[in-house]
């Protein structure tokens, strides 16, 4: 086992090794100390995983509540968090009590914000069982709601007591789900990692995820140990989100956020090629690394419909929007652009 600290607002672990779901009842217990826990989870990770930690949580004495919903973005709305916060409720779960995330990054955002938000606050637990929730969103605090305009529009940070990431759980990924998380990696390695850009680019991901996963979490701890709030330096991480989180809403949410990502950082960097910013290689190795890993390079929207939902996206002020950009291989800068910039930078990546 590995394990990575975060010192924040709130200092917590990170747990990352094989086996740890079922230890998971004794390390909560030790950390948080609920009498009750509800596990928030989806219909397809709670039927595989949620008796093994109801059991580990049980062996504890905590009594176990559990709230599934639908999977999918579309679940990561205000009704479904009302149910969720209702049961809390009516289950008379207090602030001695603490939420468990068991799932992906739908999961860990909606139950984060039900646990920052009931009460006032109360504890929360991240147990990540996607690849993407593994290596970024279960990490730093980040939680929240889409509404019909804009994805996680509504949110807070609350940062979770501890984080529990057992590699077991990723052998039961579905090809895309892998390729999602894969987006996420490779972002890492753009934003300053070339030794991790190398190291996925010559041994799979699948064949390294402890050594993968501790590597961007590490990077995002230093992260979120300089810019808690997402003022600053944090914002290096939301290299290719903009136009991606732009591409996810104009499809409806048909296309997964790995992939959205995974378009916005192409068509970025090809923007920066074609304004000098940094050389067509930096591009070429972008692109060879996306298809390795079976993820998109090209967006099916037009620059204007793009750049009229970036402007939507919470980085915006304003008229102005700031974005990540290349300035080198595995090297990027945050720019502040204005409104009526947006549309050249996105047909500068090839956007019509």
């Amino acid at each position: 086992m590995r394990k990575v600290t975060v010192n924040s607002s709130k200092k917590y672990d990170i747990l990352i090794g094989a086996g740890l779901l079922r230890e998971s009842g004794g390390i909560i217990a030790r950390t948080v100390k609920p009498k009750t826990a509800v596990i928030v989870s989806d219909d397809n990770v709670f039927p595989i995983y949620g008796a093994i930690l109801a059991d580990s949580l049980s062996r504890e004495g905590i009594k176990v509540v559990d709230f599934v919903f639908p999977h999918g973005e579309s679940s990561k709305c205000l009704s479904v968090y009302g149910e969720l916060v209702n049961r809390m409720c009516s289950e008379k779960l207090t602030r001695s009590d603490t939420v468990i995330a068991l799932g992906g990054g739908v999961v860990g955002d909606l139950a984060g914000f039900a646990a920052a938000t009931y009460q006032r606050g109360i504890s929360f637990v991240q147990i990540p069982t996607s690849l993407l929730a593994a290596v970024d969103s279960s990490v730093g605090g980040k939680t929240g709601i889409d509404l019909d305009n804009g994805k996680n529009q509504v949110g807070c940070f609350h940062q979770p007591d501890v984080v529990i990431c057992d590699t077991n759980t990723l052998s039961t990924l579905p090809p895309e789900e892998y390729s999602n998380g894969c987006a996420e990696i490779i972002k890492y390695a753009m934003i300053g990692n070339r030794k991790l850009f190398g190291s996925i680019s010559e041994i799979p991901v699948s064949e390294q995820y402890e050594n993968v996963i501790f590597t961007c979490v590490s990077m995002k701890r230093d992260y979120v140990e300089k810019d808690e709030f997402d003022t600053g330096c944090r914002m290096f991480l939301n290299f290719g989100h903009t136009f991606g989180h732009s591409a996810e809403a104009l499809s409806g949410y048909t296309i997964s956020h790995g992939k959205a990502v995974a378009m916005g950082m192409a068509v970025m960097v090809k923007a920066c090629v074609n304004k000098g910013l940094c050389g067509g290689d930096v591009y070429d190795k972008l692109l060879k690394l996306l298809e390795q890993y079976g993820l998109p390079a090209e967006m099916p929207f037009t620059a204007a419909d793009v750049a009229n939902a970036a402007m939507n996206d919470k980085k915006s002020a304003g008229d102005d929007l700031r974005i990540v950009t290349a300035d080198g291989f595995c090297s990027c800068k945050i720019t502040t652009v204005k409104r009526n910039e947006v549309i050249t930078w996105l047909t500068a990546g090839g956007l019509k």
